[in-house]
Formats: C-alpha cells, sequence, structure tokens
C-alpha cells in the first residue's frame, strides 16, 4: 500500500486521467478529495469510489472555488500530502479564427488556475508532500492550431521548475507527468461516435513508435509513482507518458519501410 494514510487532492478527478488516478490512490490506501464542475460525473464518480472519497463541485477557475475544496479536504481528513492539479480543457486556437476570449479561458484553466491550486494547498501540505502537475506532449510537438493548449502546457512545465525550487526548504516535491494521445472523454468533442474515435485512434497511432494510444491508467500509474515515497528524491521532473512520440518520433509506424 504505496499510500497509506496519505491524503491527496486531484483537481478534475471525476473523469479521465483524473478519476482513474482516484482509483489507483485507493487501491493503494489513500483517502482523496476530487473536484470537478459537472454534478452528474461527480455523482457517478463517487458511486465508484466509494467512501474513502470526497466529492466538492468546483470550477478552478472562481475565485475561491480551489480553497474552499482545500478547506472540505482538511476538514474530512485534517492534512493534505499529496495534490494532482489534473483538472484542463482542449481547444482548437488556430491563426486568424480565435477571439480573446477563447484563448484567455483555455490559459485560465489549464495554467493559471494550476498556480492557484497549488497556492491554496501550499500551506496545508506535509513536510515531504507531492505535487503532481498535468502536462502535454503539445508542450513540446508544435501541433498546428493548438496555440493555447501548447503555451498552457508549456508554462506548466516551466512553473514546475520554479514551485520545486520554491517548495524546497520544505522538503515538497513538484514534478509534471507529460501525457501523449491518451483514450479520455476529452475527444469526444472531435470524435463523437465509436467510429470517428476509431479513425481518430488510428491517425495518432501511425505517429506513435508504440503504435498505440495510452489508456488513463498508464498516466495513473506514472502520477502514482510521482506521488509515491518511491520518488522521495525526484523533484523538478517530466515523466512522460506517451509511447516514444517526443523521444524516438522516427520509431514511428509512419515511418517504416
Amino acid at each position: 500500500m504505496r499510500l497509506q494514510n496519505k491524503t491527496a487532492l486531484i483537481t478534475g478527478g471525476n473523469s479521465g486521467i483524473g478519476l482513474a488516478t482516484a482509483e489507483r490512490f485507493i487501491a493503494e490506501g489513500a483517502e482523496i478529495v476530487i473536484t470537478g464542475r459537472n454534478q452528474e460525473t461527480l455523482d457517478a464518480a463517487v458511486a465508484k469510489l466509494g467512501p474513502k472519497a470526497l466529492v466538492v463541485r468546483a470550477d478552478v477557475t472562481e475565485d475561491g472555488a480551489v480553497d474552499a475544496a482545500v478547506a472540505a479536504a482538511i476538514k474530512q481528513f485534517g492534512k493534505l500530502d499529496i495534490v494532482f492539479a489534473n483538472a484542463g480543457i482542449p481547444g482548437a486556437t488556430p491563426v486568424g479564427e480565435t477571439d480573446l476570449a477563447r484563448f484567455e479561458q483555455i490559459i485560465r484553466v489549464n495554467l493559471t488556475a494550476v498556480f492557484f491550486t497549488v497556492q491554496a494547498a501550499s500551506s496545508h501540505l506535509t513536510a515531504g508532500a507531492s505535487i503532481i502537475l498535468n502536462g502535454s506532449v503539445h508542450q513540446v510537438l508544435g501541433i498546428p492550431g493548438a496555440s493555447a493548449y501548447a503555451a498552457s502546457k508549456g508554462g506548466i512545465s516551466s512553473m514546475t521548475r520554479v514551485l520545486a525550487s520554491e517548495l524546497a526548504p520544505r522538503g515538497i516535491r513538484v514534478n509534471t507527468v507529460v501525457p501523449g494521445a491518451t483514450r479520455t472523454p476529452i475527444w469526444a468533442s472531435r470524435a463523437p461516435t465509436p467510429d470517428a474515435f476509431s479513425a481518430l485512434e488510428a491517425g495518432f497511432s501511425r505517429a506513435i513508435p508504440l503504435g498505440h494510444m495510452g489508456e488513463a491508467e498508464d498516466i495513473a500509474n506514472a502520477v502514482l509513482f510521482l506521488a509515491s515515497d518511491e520518488a522521495k528524491q525526484i523533484t523538478a521532473a517530466e515523466i512522460v507518458v506517451d509511447g516514444g512520440h517526443i523521444g524516438a518520433p522516427a520509431g514511428a509506424p509512419i515511418y517504416r519501410t
């Protein structure tokens, strides 16, 4: 039980990577608080996770929302040992077709709210606590039409190193997990039907050296490692979980003879 007697806060824990991580944390002994905006998926999550999970409806971009979630966690469990700042949104922002509100919304959710999540939790974190931020291969790959999303995730990469320096005196570790294309509900707007998703997955898989998209559990396993004492000497680091997309692109099926 790698997280026995640990308490964790997971933003965006009601679906996808956040929910998979919540399940892994509970299986390893943790008590958790998850946040999300959608009450229906929050209700489904708590039914799935059971009594070791506290659910707080919160929009991480609203003033005071994360502070309230942290306060609920402290009231219920008395401390925080782990924060997984996972909440995020996708969105295309192509040059010539993007308005200011859309661009700023993506930055606000994916970057600004992450900082304020860490800030809200910081005074309650135990010595030796672990903070994990959620990055993306977009921060490296230069994918057309994704300027705001890529900028937000590039900001996460840079911010990780700053936070790791700032919190090191308290023994608090700050790291990033960097997912590649992963099977989660985030694709619903681009691929709303099973056939559409199969076509999308086939296209992505040609560019992934291991030949397939990841599962939410693959990312959750990396987050679990970073949250655990097994990673007690790791901070300001990134774990890339992308099937080799960043590190070995020439090995992708699309380049094979």
